[in-house]
C-alpha cells in the first residue's frame, strides 16, 4: 500500500498544462512585436512600449504582465525591465538573440504534427504527409538552417574544442546533415588545418555556404548535395559529424547509415554524434527525455535514444567503441565512436 501523499491534490497542474498554448502564443507575439527590444532600448511603461511597438496600450500591458508571470520580464511600480535571460536571448540587439528560432520551432509545419495527437499515439508516428520532417528535400530544413543557427553556435564551439583540443593536425571532416553548417565551420575556425565537406539537400547547403563565407573558411569548405542515405561520401575522413540527425530514424535505419559512415572513415577515424540523450529511465533529464515526443509528432519512427541504444547501433555498424561526453551548459551530449 502506498504512503499517503504529503501534498493536497490540486487541479492547478491540469489548468497550467491545458492552457500552456497561451504561453507559446504570448512569447511569439512578444518576439514579433519586439517587446523585449523595446524595453531594452529604455521604454519601460506600457504606454511607451506600446508606442514603440505599434500596439494598443491595453494589449501591451496585459501581455507584459503575463510575460512577468512567465519570468521573462520584471515589474516594479508599473515599470517593466528585462530579466537576464530576456536581455541576452530576446533583445534583437544582443549577439545571442534567439528570436529567429521560432521560425522553425513554432513553424506551422512542425505544429501541424501535434494536431489530433491521440491518433499520432495510436499510429506510433506522425500524421504529417510524405514522412513528416524526414521527407526528401523538405523545405522546412531551410527554415531550420536559417532560424536555428544562433542556438547552435555555442554547442558547435564547445564540440570542436572537445574533439580537437590541440587543433594542430590536418583533419578531413564530413558533416552529415550539415544544415546551417556551423558544426563543421567551428572545426575549421578552431583548426587552420581542417577541411570540411558538408552534406545536405542543395537548398540547405546554400545557407551553409553563406555561413562558411561569413566565417572566413569558405576556401576549406566544400559540399555534397543529396540524401545522406544515397550519395557517395568518399573516403579517408578523420571525423564524421552526425549532429542532431540520428534521432529522426529507427535503429535499423541508423545502423545502415552508420555502416556507410564507418566505411568512409580512415583508420583510427571517429564519428562524432551530438544528440539529446536521456537516461535509461527515459524520463530524466526532462529536457533530453522530452525530445522523444517531438520525434513522435514529426517523424514516422524517430526517438531520443539512450547512450546504451546509441552504443549498440554503433557497435552493430562495426565501430570498436563509443564514449559519452556531456556538453554543458548545452542540454545535449556528444558521443565519440572510434573505428
Amino acid at each position: 500500500m502506498s504512503s499517503p501523499s504529503t501534498q493536497q491534490p490540486s487541479p492547478l497542474l491540469f489548468f497550467q498544462t491545458i492552457n500552456a498554448y497561451q504561453q507559446t502564443e504570448a512569447l511569439k507575439a512578444a518576439i514579433e512585436l519586439e517587446i523585449f527590444t523595446a524595453i531594452g532600448e529604455g521604454n519601460q511603461t506600457a504606454a511607451d512600449i506600446a508606442r514603440r511597438c505599434g500596439a494598443s496600450e491595453r494589449g501591451t500591458r496585459i501581455l507584459c504582465d503575463f510575460l512577468c508571470i512567465m519570468h521573462f520580464l520584471n515589474k516594479e511600480a508599473n515599470h517593466y525591465s528585462l530579466t537576464a535571460d530576456a536581455a541576452i536571448f530576446l533583445d534583437k540587439r544582443s549577439p545571442a538573440y534567439l528570436g529567429g528560432v521560432t521560425e522553425f520551432i513554432s513553424s506551422r509545419e512542425l505544429m501541424e504534427g501535434f494536431k489530433n495527437f491521440a491518433e499520432v499515439v495510436r499510429r506510433g508516428g506522425t500524421l504529417m504527409t510524405e514522412g513528416g520532417t524526414v521527407a526528401p528535400d523538405n523545405p522546412i530544413w531551410v527554415k531550420f538552417a536559417r532560424g536555428m543557427a544562433p542556438m547552435m553556435a555555442m554547442p558547435a564551439q564547445l564540440m570542436a574544442k572537445l574533439v580537437d583540443p590541440d587543433a594542430n593536425s590536418k583533419l578531413k571532416i564530413l558533416d552529415i546533415a550539415a544544415g546551417h553548417g556551423l558544426y563543421g565551420i567551428e572545426f575549421a575556425k578552431n583548426n587552420a588545418h581542417a577541411e570540411v565537406v558538408a552534406l545536405d539537400w542543395a537548398s540547405v547547403l546554400e545557407v551553409a555556404k553563406e555561413n562558411a563565407q561569413a566565417a572566413g573558411v569558405a576556401d576549406r569548405f566544400s559540399v555534397i548535395p543529396g540524401s545522406a542515405f544515397d550519395v557517395d561520401y568518399g573516403s579517408g575522413y578523420d571525423l564524421v559529424l552526425l549532429t542532431n540527425f540520428l534521432h529522426h530514424f529507427d535503429p535499423p535505419t541508423n545502423e545502415k547509415l552508420l555502416q556507410k559512415v564507418h566505411a568512409s572513415l580512415a583508420d583510427g577515424g571517429r564519428a562524432v554524434t551530438l544528440e539529446f540523450v536521456p537516461n535509461d529511465d527515459r524520463i530524466t533529464p526532462p529536457e533530453a527525455a522530452g525530445f522523444s515526443i517531438t520525434m513522435l509528432g514529426s517523424t514516422p519512427s524517430g526517438d531520443a535514444y539512450t547512450f546504451a541504444e546509441l552504443e549498440q547501433m554503433f557497435a552493430n555498424a562495426g565501430f570498436a567503441s563509443s564514449e559519452l561526453h556531456p556538453l554543458p551548459p548545452s542540454i545535449e551530449n556528444v558521443v565519440i565512436s572510434r573505428k
